[in-house]
C-alpha cells in the first residue's frame, strides 16, 4: 500500500514554491535589519544569565520575520527565540525562527551570525532558510529537493576519518553551572581531529556542514529554532544528522550530530565515551 504523503501533493509543488518565497522574504527584510544595526548602533540587555544576550536587533528582527509570515499565512503557528509560541491556534504548520542566531558574535562585532527559518508540517521539517548578511549567502533547502547555497547545489565533504576532519561545536549559556557542558567531549574531539573550532551560530555551523566547510558538527542544549532549518539543509546536502546516540533526530530534543555521513558512526563512538572520565 502506498504511503500517505503527509500533505497534498497536488498542491504541494505550488504551497513549497509560497512557502520558500515567504522565507526568503523574512531572511532578507531581517537581514536587512541586522545589517543596519551593526552600522548605526543597538541596546543589549541580559537575560538570565550574565553571558545570555539579547539585543534590540534581535527584537526587530523577530519582529519583521513574524509579521512577513503571519501576513501570508494567518492560520499557521510560528515559534520564535525570543517570544515563543505566537499562537495557540491548531494547524500542521508551524514556522520555527531564530531572528538572530549568534547573538553575543553580532554584539561583539564578530560577523558569524544569521537568520534561520525553518517550517514543519505534522512535526517534520519541509524547508529550511538561513541567511548570512554578512557574506550575502542564502542557504536552503526543501524535503526531497536538495539543497543550495545562492542557487547553486550543496554537497557534504568527503573526508573520510575523524583525523582528517574539521569538527565545530558549541557550549552552553549555563556553561559555567552545568557539569553537562560539552568540555570533555571537546577535549576527546579536539584529540583525534585534525581541528575543532567554536563559531557561536549553531544554524550557521550546520550550513557549513552542509556546505562542506565542516565536516561534523555536535551540541547539545539546543533548541528547535537552532536545528530547524540547519538540519534539514545538511540532510538534504547527503548529509546525516541524529541524536548523541545515533538515534533519530528531533528538532525538540537538545542533543544533535550531524556530518558528512562518513565519519559520523566515528563521533558517535566519540560522544559515547564518559566525558567526565
Amino acid at each position: 500500500m502506498p504511503v500517505k504523503p503527509t500533505f497534498d501533493t497536488a498542491r504541494s509543488t505550488q504551497l513549497m514554491k509560497q512557502f520558500e518565497a515567504t522565507a526568503i522574504e523574512a531572511v532578507r527584510l531581517a537581514g536587512r535589519i541586522l545589517t543596519d544595526c551593526a552600522r548605526t548602533g543597538f541596546g543589549i540587555r541580559h537575560k538570565q544569565k550574565v553571558i545570555d544576550l539579547v539585543t534590540d536587533a534581535d527584537l526587530r528582527s523577530e519582529q519583521a520575520v513574524v509579521e512577513t509570515i503571519a501576513k501570508a499565512f494567518p492560520t499557521h503557528r510560528i515559534l520564535a527565540e525570543e517570544k515563543g509560541l505566537h499562537t495557540d491556534q491548531e494547524s500542521p504548520y508551524t514556522w520555527i525562527i531564530d531572528p538572530l542566531d549568534g547573538t553575543t558574535n553580532f554584539a561583539h562585532g564578530f560577523p558569524a551570525y544569521c537568520v534561520s527559518i525553518g517550517l514543519e508540517h505534522q512535526d517534520r521539517t519541509i524547508l529550511g532558510v538561513v541567511l548570512d548578511p554578512t557574506r550575502d549567502e542564502l542557504f536552503l533547502a526543501q524535503d526531497g529537493a536538495g539543497a543550495s547555497l545562492n542557487g547553486a547545489p550543496l554537497q557534504v565533504s568527503t573526508t573520510p576519518t575523524i583525523d582528517a576532519a574539521l569538527l565545530v561545536t558549541g557550549f552552553a549559556y549555563d556553561i559555567r553551572e552545568s557539569a553537562r557542558n560539552n568540555l570533555g567531549h571537546f577535549a576527546r574531539f579536539a584529540l583525534r581531529a585534525q581541528g575543532v573550532r567554536r563559531t557561536g551560530a549553531a544554524a550557521l555551523d550546520l550550513c557549513y556542514v552542509a556546505a562542506g566547510r565542516f565536516d561534523g558538527f555536535w551540541e547539545m542544549k539546543l533548541h528547535p529554532w537552532d536545528t530547524a532549518a540547519g538540519a534539514l539543509i545538511v540532510q538534504e546536502a547527503g548529509g546525516r544528522v541524529t541524536d548523541f546516540k545515533g538515534g533519530p533526530f528531533s528538532n525538540y530534543r537538545d542533543e544533535i550530530v550531524a556530518s558528512n555521513g562518513l565519519i559520523h558512526d566515528a563521533m558517535v563512538g566519540v560522544l559515547r565515551e564518559n566525558p567526565f572520565e
